[in-house]
């Protein structure tokens, strides 16, 4: 499992040009089944994504499309986790200690 950092690295008024883009993309992934969660920080200066995949590459290649890293306005930082423990609903993406 993957926990997805979002930094803005532009103003505010950059980040919402792309934000419709970016919410599609969003979308994509949700239905590709990659995304189990997003939203924005608080106070509004990036976001963070829970998301899963068969490995990191994946992931950084996924994060790479996303339309707000096209257009230079966020940096993301992938941080790779074995969820061994999870709630019922995320019971399929739970890991067994290796």
């Amino acid at each position: 499992m993957f926990v997805l950092e979002l930094t803005y690295t532009a103003p505010l008024d950059a980040v919402d040009a792309v934000l419709p883009d970016h919410v599609a993309w969003l979308d994509e992934q949700y239905a590709r089944g990659v995304f189990l969660a997003s939203g924005r920080k608080v106070p509004r200066e990036g976001g963070v994504i829970l998301a899963v995949a068969e490995d990191r590459a994946t992931i950084e290649g996924i994060a790479a499309g996303d339309p707000f890293v096209l257009a230079g306005v966020c940096a993301y930082r992938v941080t790779e986790f074995a969820a061994t423990r999870t709630a019922p609903e995320l019971e399929r993406h739970r890991e067994t200690p290796g």
